[in-house]
This record gives structure tokens, sequence and C-alpha cells, in this order.
């Protein structure tokens, strides 16, 4: 009798991993790498942020670390010797890296006649540090229709159905230094008195195609251990939601509706922050293809 081999488990690749190093913040660093990212909607990369990297020592540490990984180095250090430190060390440990701003620096110094301080700018984003702590304090405070009252310091407001981003479209505004503030869309309930009362430009609606809402709800009734087949999940609940939800929107047409559907949240977040500085300048017309009401079919 002749044995059989038995059928082997392939083992899963090692996830890829991304290092992100600066001598400050690592805010700046983070974000460009976040928006470059979106490209690549089927990649899961770790990320892990190394900040305030002021000396030589910690930046061999990050590095070391980097090796075990076999990471992809970004980094945005502004000190010359540090950032040839930082790539002779990663040729030695054979590491990829990136340098988002010595190139740039490199392009001010001959464009604009003048050396870079070569300081990291820790102190001038002190005050913007301070104001997005406000607006994340503001944005949890005003989240899911909480506080109505305090509607009118709002920066922004956004008016949506549940599983539409809402939450995390506050969270992501806030760290750019706005107050956000969101209001639920409740089949058959009126919107709250205050709305209608602030300055209209401020709000935006937020909108999604039928299947992506069935599938978003569907996915976190299973991750409560819910069934899929309640009214909150149901297509044709959804639908009628979805009507009601346009229908608040047709009776305010200054209020902009962005489509989230298959969007990540930094590609609406971009969408609204332009339209925004379209208003801001006098630009009031924002239609555009980026703000096409889907189909509730």
């Amino acid at each position: 009798m002749t044995d059989s081999a038995a059928p082997t488990t392939p083992i899963p690749a090692a996830p890829k991993v991304l290092y992100v190093l600066s001598d400050a913040t690592a805010e700046t660093a983070e974000r460009v790498l976040r928006a470059a990212l979106i490209q690549f909607r089927e990649a899961r990369p770790q990320i892990r942020i190394f900040s305030l990297l002021r000396k030589d020592e910690q930046i061999e540490d990050a590095l070391k670390q980097a090796a075990v990984d076999r990471a992809l180095v970004v980094y945005t250090i502004v000190n010359p010797g540090q950032r040839e430190l930082l790539e002779t060390r990663s040729r030695a440990y054979q590491l990829a890296t990136v340098d988002l701003i010595g190139h740039l620096m490199g392009r001010l110094t001959d464009f604009l006649g003048s050396a870079p301080t070569g300081r990291p700018g820790q102190g001038v984003l002190s005050q913007a540090y301070f104001e997005r702590i406000e607006a994340v304090e503001f944005a949890v405070k005003h989240d899911d229709g909480q506080s109505a009252q305090g509607l009118t310091n709002a920066d922004v407001v956004l008016v949506g159905l549940s599983r539409t981003s809402k939450t995390p479209l506050s969270t992501y505004l806030a760290q750019r230094g706005l107050k956000v503030a969101n209001v639920p869309v409740v089949l058959g309930l009126p919107l709250p008195r205050e709305l209608e009362h602030i300055e209209q430009s401020k709000i935006f609606g937020l909108t999604i195609n039928a299947g992506a809402l069935i599938r978003i709800r569907r996915a976190r009734l299973r991750a409560l251990n819910m069934p899929d087949d309640t009214d909150y999940a149901r297509r044709d609940h959804i639908v009628a939601e979805l009507h009601y939800a346009r229908e608040i929107f047709n009776a305010h047409p200054l209020w902009p509706v962005v489509d989230v559907s298959e969007r990540a949240i930094e590609e609406t977040a971009a969408i609204l922050l332009r339209i925004r500085e379209q208003r801001q300048r006098g630009i009031m017309d924002t239609q555009t293809d980026d703000l096409v009401t889907p189909g509730v079919g």
C-alpha cells in the first residue's frame, strides 16, 4: 500500500512593513505615505512610526529594527549629517529608503539662494498641535448627533446615514485642525432644528450606493455576532433610508453631497476640503463629477 503524500498548507507571506522615521512628529511623512498607499488598495502593509529622532543612537536603533523586519524606510530628517548617517547605515543593513524632504530642501536651496537651518520644526508645529487636540475633543463631543446645541461652533458638519464614514471622516479632519460634528440621518426622524440655524455652507451630506452599504452593515453585524437579516442590513430598508436621505439633501440645495462609495477616507476628505476651499474663495459652483448622488436600486 502506497502512502499518499499529505497536502501541504502554503505558508502565508509575511506582511510588508513600512517604517516612518522623523526628527519631529512624523505627521508629514505618515500623511504622504498614506496618501500614496491609496493607490495600492489591495496592499495591507504594517506601518511603524518613529518620531522625535534627535540622536544618532535613536536612528541606529530604529534601523536595526527595520533590518529585522526587512522594512522600507520612509523618512523626514532635516539635519544633513543625520540624513547622511541614516543613508549610510541603511546601506549597511541593506535597507531601501525614501527621503521625503532632503531632495526638496536641495531644490529649495538652489531656487531660494539660501541654506536651510537644519533644525526640526517641532516648535513651529506646537500651536497647530494644540489646535488639533482641541479639534479632536470637539469631534468626540459632537459625534453621532451629540451636543447639537454646539453645532454653531463647528467648522464642518457631516450629515448622513449610519455607516457612511461620518465618524472616521470627522476624526481624520480633526487631525487637520478642523472642528467637525456629525449628525445621523434616521429613517422617519427629523434632523436637529439647530442645523437650520447655522451657516449652511458648513454642512455636507454623505451618501453611498445601496450595494456598498449592505456589505458594510452586514460586516458590522457579523462582527457583533448578530444576524445579518435585520432591518439594519436588509436591502428594502436600506433603499428606503437612501430615498429618505436624498429627500433631505434635495431640500437643502446648499449642502454638497459627497458619494463615499468605494472611497478611502483620505479621498473623501480631499474632495470635501477642496469644496470648502472653493466656497471660502467665493466659488459656489461645487457640482463636479465627485459629487454624484448614487442610485439606490
